[in-house]
């Protein structure tokens, strides 16, 4: 495990740690929407055969774009490797904010615009990239990890 210290080295910061979990909590459905289906999704089979058939998106890419959601959420929760489960978010966020750009800035709270605009994705961005440079903080895994080594 010495090899991957940079991955789950981390500081205690409580601050850190409610960022971290707050993301995670909201990607989880995102990401159970995708792979389980819960929360009026359509689940993993469903999901993939859009990406890749209806939205052209490469399959390998699908895939990790689902895996980000769900597993990288997952690894929010509770802490684990939180560096990668964040550039995952990060990654699957400047993907969507090219893909909704030109529905401007504000989401769509009055349901009048063609679709959603980029204020989410930028909020969920910065705070994955935060989480990318500081790690898990708090009450993570991964700061179990680095106590350990």
């Amino acid at each position: 495990m010495k090899h991957l210290k940079f991955f789950y080295k981390t500081d205690n910061s409580i601050a850190t740690f409610l960022i971290r979990v707050t993301l995670g909590a909201v990607f989880f459905p995102h990401g159970a929407q995708k792979v389980l289906g819960w929360f009026g999704g359509y689940g993993l089979s469903a999901t993939y055969g859009s990406f890749t058939r209806d939205m052209g998106i490469p399959a390998l890419f699908a895939v990790l774009a689902i895996a980000a959601e769900f597993l990288g959420s997952l690894g929010l929760l509770f802490g684990f490797l939180t560096r990668i489960a964040a550039f995952g978010i990060a990654s699957v966020m400047a993907v969507a904010m090219t893909h909704h750009y030109h529905n401007g800035f504000f989401m769509n709270w009055s349901g009048k615009q063609a679709g959603e605009g980029i204020e989410y994705h930028i909020l969920a961005f910065a705070l994955a990239i935060y989480l990318v440079i500081r790690g898990g903080g708090a009450l993570s895994l991964d700061g179990a990890l680095a106590k350990k080594n």
